[in-house]
């Protein structure tokens, strides 16, 4: 199954809070707790999520398959694919510098966030040096 459509509604739930484990090089597992969403990308649904992690990135960059939980209260869903890292040190086919700064606020909005000031939200994402991972899952469950 890949309908991410019980993900989506849990992602309001609890202002898209998941955990991610993605894969050391030691092949234990690496978890943290990343606000993530449900958005429209190359004409599908993705899970994506921002990050500036050194680790994570370093894992997705060596190792993209990884697994994102959502849960609500005893509700859960669990989404498995591979990374598709697009950013500032990831750079991938139609993302120029604009492109990568309206996906990193788009990411962003779908995991429920808003800003009241844009251009200092820019500028930090821009100096975090911030990726977007994004997820096409081969695997939905919960």
């Amino acid at each position: 199954m890949t309908d991410l459509t019980d993900y989506a509604r849990l992602v309001a739930a609890d202002h898209g809070l998941a955990t991610v484990a993605t894969l050391r090089a030691d092949h234990t597992i690496q978890a943290s707790l990343v606000n993530t969403g449900v958005l429209d990308h190359r004409g599908h649904q993705v899970v994506g999520f921002t990050t500036a992690g050194v680790q994570k990135l370093a894992n997705l960059r060596a190792r993209p398959r990884f697994a994102v939980t959502i849960r609500a209260g005893w509700q859960w869903v669990t989404a498995e694919g591979d990374a598709e890292l697009i950013g500032p040190d990831d750079p991938a086919g139609g993302f120029d510098a604009e492109a990568i700064r309206l996906l990193l606020r788009a990411v962003f909005v779908a995991a429920g966030g808003t800003h009241d000031d844009w251009a200092t939200y820019d500028r930090v994402m821009a100096e975090e040096r911030r990726a977007a991972v994004l997820m096409s899952p081969v695997r939905v469950y919960g």
